[in-house]
């Protein structure tokens, strides 16, 4: 298997997005029969996926930072 360039990155970082975006959405088209707990743990879902997608774009734009 070849290594990794810069341009797969990107690419992953990219489908892992849409991907989270597809759930949300699917998240979303339930909430109109979720429970108030139901709910409660979908909102808890998209927060984190939400932040892990946050937490993966700085890290990633860090890397491309010079040092200094």
């Amino acid at each position: 298997m070849a290594d990794k360039t810069p341009e797969d990155a990107v690419h992953d970082t990219m489908t892992a997005r849409l991907l989270r975006r597809e759930a949300a959405r699917r998240a979303a088209q339930e909430l109109n029969t979720t429970s108030p707990a139901g709910l409660e743990d979908v909102m808890a879902r998209i927060s984190a996926e939400v932040t892990a997608d946050a937490v993966e774009t700085r890290a990633i734009a860090s890397r491309g930072k010079p040092a200094g």
